[in-house]
């Protein structure tokens, strides 16, 4: 066993500290000569910590042309260390953060000009012997970035080189402002006509007669891009085509190849399949191409690097929690968006189907622009693009799109037990927290789903328009999802519904734990007979039979009592909860 280990990069966006520190690097750089054969002006939309900042990293310093004597320190023993391409350090480098500008409508243009002039002086300081000795007096007395950006590209123009812009966050202005009430209109007027930000990328396509010679600009949503199409005509989208699907993220082998790796550092207490199998169902299960379905899923590389690095630290053991507290924080980012109702129409309905029958169908569209943003088919753009949807596969001539993991199936159902909780649904977080302990250590389960039925039954009585079997499903699993104890599985039914719920014990953490459930739900209409809910009571109880004796349920018990549990609701009352020995 080596006493050398390679620092796990979890959280570093920097390719030269990466590569100087001795990190765990997977090679991403036999894209690069893809890249350069693509449209020069190159657009690319990934979900939140999928490597898209540590990607472009990569590509600036492969590029930039005072990098040259670190080639073989930063490139050495990589793909494109042995393929290098004729533009290697061959370009000045731009590259803008718009994470970074404060993106308040009444701020924006000074937020803007005041990153852009810091990135512009600082480009004329470390290019200094290519470029004019009064460039930077120069620049700084034109105005604002737009006007600074146009002065920039004709002068480096006029000395004969090129330059590489790179964009990172480019919509963080876009997703910012959407999320706020009321700003579509300020919205438009930036990114329309002579509004400020339309103005800049204006700027940046004129500059591509001159010095521009390469774009390569990243996000997590089309919006902007559709907005500033013609101010920007001229990039192409890549992120839903098949040649650039592994581009971020992790393939199933590069995890693997990443767990032996270590395995030969510490004594792990689990073997690589073991540790795949807990992180699969996690972290695992993005397509970005309708052709790359079937072939290749992607993991999320953050989570990835996360789970490894605590994995090892916590002396080869299952880390407690397998969502880190930043991953929650930038979904928390998204949760505004979609619960706006006003400005968002369709979204309670888009997501309660989704998550009751875990899909939905619809065109994924590659931009669109933001006043659209409530149709159901550009908001399930939306949803994927943010990571919320993978592709998997087609239906009925349709695009279908499904929830991915569980981390995302959790962030899904919070947002959905929030928006019960705005319309002044109440329950109490420390009650439902004992009685998830009981449910996992006592085995009571009765006052458990009584529980979810009376907030249920809550809920319900102050919107009569979401009554329905949709919403009985959809607010049972998002409620079981909060179980820390669990992961909920669901099984389809020929009809493409979920129908049992198995609450699959997380024994690898709860080493203790003592009770697993199957949940067979059934629906019947408020007006129905008891006749009807007797009829469904003994369908219930024949699927729950023979989902126990089941590969999933029979694998993933372990050691614990497994409870069969027969729910039917007639509307929105419960009238059948029982054990089925």
């Amino acid at each position: 066993m080596s006493n050398y280990r390679k620092r796990i990069p979890y959280g570093m966006m920097n390719f030269v500290d990466v590569r100087k520190w001795k990190c765990y690097f997977v090679d991403k750089t036999c894209f690069i000569p893809t890249i350069e054969q693509a449209n020069p002006f190159f657009f690319f939309i990934r979900p939140r910590r999928f490597g898209k900042s540590l990607t472009m990293s990569m590509l600036h310093h492969y590029y930039d042309v005072l990098a040259k004597d670190m080639f073989e320190e930063l490139y050495g023993g990589l793909y494109i260390g042995q393929h290098p391409t004729p533009e290697r350090n061959s370009y000045l480098i731009i590259q803008l953060n718009f994470a970074v500008v404060n993106a308040e409508l009444n701020n924006y243009r000074k937020a803007l000009d005041e990153h852009c002039n810091t990135v512009f002086n600082q480009f004329c300081d470390v290019y200094s012997a290519y470029l004019p000795e009064n460039i930077k007096k120069e620049l700084n007395e034109k105005d604002g970035a737009v006007g600074q950006l146009d002065y920039l590209v004709r002068k480096v123009a006029n000395c004969g080189l090129q330059i590489y812009l790179f964009i990172d966050e480019y919509d963080h202005f876009t997703n910012k402002i959407l999320a706020e009430p009321g700003c579509l209109d300020e919205y438009r007027s930036e990114t329309h006509g002579t509004g400020y930000l339309r103005s800049f990328f204006d700027t940046i396509k004129s500059g591509t007669y001159s010095s521009i010679k390469r774009c390569f600009v990243t996000g997590v949503s089309p919006v902007t891009m559709d907005d500033l199409t013609s101010g920007f005509n001229i990039g192409t989208n890549y992120s839903t085509s098949p040649e650039f699907n592994e581009l971020v993220g992790f393939t199933e082998n590069d995890v693997r190849e990443m767990l032996d790796y270590y395995r030969t550092t510490v004594e792990f207490h689990h073997t690589t399949d073991e540790l795949i199998e807990k992180m699969k169902p996690w972290y695992d299960n993005y397509c970005f191409a309708k052709q790359s379905y079937g072939r290749t899923t992607m993991y999320n590389s953050n989570m990835v690097l996360y789970f490894v690095d605590n994995y090892i630290r916590n002396g080869c053991e299952i880390p407690d929690s397998m969502i880190e507290d930043n991953i929650r924080v930038d979904y928390n980012k998204l949760r505004m968006l979609i619960r706006k109702d006003k400005e968002f129409a369709h979204d309670a309905s888009v997501i309660q189907a989704l998550v009751s029958q875990g899909y939905i169908t619809g065109e994924l569209k590659t931009g669109f622009p933001a006043e659209n943003i409530a149709s159901p088919d550009n908001f399930v753009s939306l949803l994927y693009y943010f990571g919320m949807l993978t592709i998997d596969g087609t239906l009925e001539g349709e695009t279908k799109f499904s929830i991915p993991n569980q981390v995302i199936r959790e962030q899904l159902f919070s947002y959905l037990l929030d928006t019960y909780n705005d319309i002044d649904l109440s329950y109490s977080s420390l009650d439902k927290s004992k009685l998830d302990s009981r449910l996992a250590y006592r085995g009571e389960w009765r006052e458990y789903f009584q529980y979810i039925a009376d907030c249920l039954s809550t809920y319900a009585s102050q919107r009569d328009k979401m009554k329905g079997e949709y919403f009985v499903h959809g607010f049972t699993l998002a409620m079981t999802a909060q179980n820390r104890f669990y992961r909920p599985e669901s099984e389809k039914d020929t009809q493409g519904g979920y129908v049992d719920i198995f609450l699959l014990p997380l024994t690898g953490i709860w080493k203790d734990m003592k009770h697993s459930y199957i949940v067979e739900l059934k629906y019947a209409k408020s007006k129905d007979s008891d006749e009807v809910v007797a009829k469904l009571r003994e369908e219930a109880i024949v699927q729950a039979n023979r989902y126990a004796d089941t590969e999933v349920v029979c694998r993933n018990i372990g050691q614990t009592t497994l409870h069969k549990i027969v729910v039917v609701y007639r509307g929105m009352e419960m009238v059948v909860c029982e054990e089925i020995l």
